[in-house]
């Protein structure tokens, strides 16, 4: 996949076929290296910014929907497009340009971070401290963990990790393939939004729609395609069974096709029922095997990490094949 820039925003002493590679191979080894930046991450001041905009902006249930549901447009607009277009005018057509864009794909992974993330969770139950284990699974998603056994951590950790192998690498990944790195830079804020506005409770219900629209509309194709290679990279005929059976019964058009094939694909049992906000919500059940434990969790950071590779090596070959 090429990416649909003008050629001029790239620098002319690296052919266009071979550059696409070299970026992505460059940011996922710095993401690998160090990991998101522990001080002045710019998604953490972009972050604060949409906080301050969406208390002021946001009514909460006071308005009327259509006024809710323009002013998170408004507010979505006015936080991403001058973000996007500053990234497209700051990345030079000279040497330095291909880096340019591998950092802002860079600052758009966070595949270190899931897997560590995640290994606290596996060591946690691997040593037997379940109350650290709610705690730090806490952190990865939004469901209560305080009652949960050694089970229901391990399945919500897994859940998390392969849902996040989406979010934090492989949309990432697909954007940047289309629009280099502005698309990258597009595509990690919309989904940040996302997280902090899309919500269906009070507050959020109109506001945060926009928000939660436009990221199913970027994670659409990225969803499909991270499904498809955890059923390349696992138990595929497994995989695409449970995509194709369990998927359409899920919430989320985008969780519910990468969860599946990722459950399929680890042949464990994920799903059913889970506490949010106070509220038990009865889940559909994804993939086919015993309930997920903690090497299970080991098990679906190794699968991230070869889809991955897989990804790369596709990249890689369609660029040596055009150039």
């Amino acid at each position: 996949m090429s990416p649909i820039l003008p050629p001029q925003l790239f620098p002319a002493s690296v052919p266009l076929p071979l550059w696409l590679p070299l970026a992505a191979l460059l940011a996922v080894a710095l993401d690998r290296a160090f990991g998101e930046p522990a001080r002045w991450h710019p998604l953490v001041g972009f972050g604060r910014l949409a906080q301050a905009l969406e208390r002021r902006a946001n009514r909460g249930g006071t308005t009327p929907p259509w006024r809710g549901r323009l002013a998170g447009i408004l507010a979505w607009g006015l936080l991403i497009l001058p973000a996007v277009a500053l990234a497209v005018v700051a990345t030079p057509a000279n040497r330095l340009g291909w880096a340019a864009h591998a950092l802002l794909l860079y600052f758009a992974l966070g595949g270190r971070a899931l897997a560590e993330h995640a290994g606290r969770v596996a060591a946690d139950l691997a040593a037997g401290n379940l109350a650290a284990a709610r705690e730090h699974v806490g952190w990865m998603v939004s469901r209560d963990t305080r009652a949960l056994d050694a089970s229901g951590v391990a399945r919500a950790c897994v859940e998390s990790t392969l849902e996040n192998g989406n979010d934090a690498v492989f949309g990432a990944l697909f954007w940047f393939a289309l629009l280099g790195g502005p698309g990258a830079l597009l595509y990690r804020l919309a989904n940040t939004l996302d997280a902090m506005w899309g919500y269906r409770n009070e507050r959020y219900r109109h506001f945060g729609w926009a928000a939660a629209r436009l990221d199913d509309a970027l994670n659409y194709l990225p969803a499909r395609l991270t499904a498809l290679t955890y059923a390349l990279c696992g138990r595929t005929r497994r995989a695409l069974a449970c995509w194709r059976a369990q998927a359409p019964a899920w919430d989320s058009p985008n969780a519910g096709p990468v969860m599946a094939a990722g459950a399929g694909s680890l042949g464990v049992a994920l799903g059913g029922a889970a506490r949010y906000h106070g509220r038990v919500e009865a889940r559909p059940a994804l993939g086919e095997g015993p309930p997920a434990a903690a090497v299970d969790i080991v098990r679906a950071v190794r699968l991230v990490r070869r889809s991955l590779a897989l990804w790369l090596t596709l990249l890689c070959l369609v660029g040596v094949a055009r150039a």
